[in-house]
């Protein structure tokens, strides 16, 4: 999602899935006055939810501007018949990681979800 269009998006839907990880952080007085104006603005949506979307929007926007840096393997062609080359930028790292961590942050969710589930069938 872009940031341009986290405004339409509060005033629609609501926030996906969340981790059972929680992130503290301390923000810069304008960025906190900034949250605070919007969640004034939108209050349907908390603070957190704005910081979660407005990270979220900018961390697909840097993954947009991450650069391309092609290597020396051609991995398709386009449509005019010229190759195109796999990329040894960023990019493929950042798409590898997070797949990663991803698998990682599902498997902790389950396994909260798991424990709280059995703790739940014992009362």
């Amino acid at each position: 999602m872009k940031i341009s269009d986290l405004v339409q998006h509060w005033e629609t839907s609501s926030s996906g899935a969340l981790t059972v990880r929680e992130y503290c952080v301390r923000l810069p007085l304008r960025d906190a006055a900034r949250i605070a104006a919007l969640a004034e603005m939108y209050p349907i949506r908390s603070e957190t939810e704005i910081i979660s979307e407005l990270l979220s929007a900018a961390l697909d926007e840097l993954e947009q501007a991450m650069h391309y840096v092609p290597g020396s393997q051609v991995i398709a062609e386009d449509d005019q018949g010229d190759p195109i080359y796999e990329d040894v930028g960023p990019t493929p790292r950042f798409i590898a990681l997070t797949e990663k961590r991803m698998q990682a942050l599902e498997n902790e969710t389950a396994s909260q979800n798991a424990s709280s589930g059995s703790r739940d069938s014992e009362k």
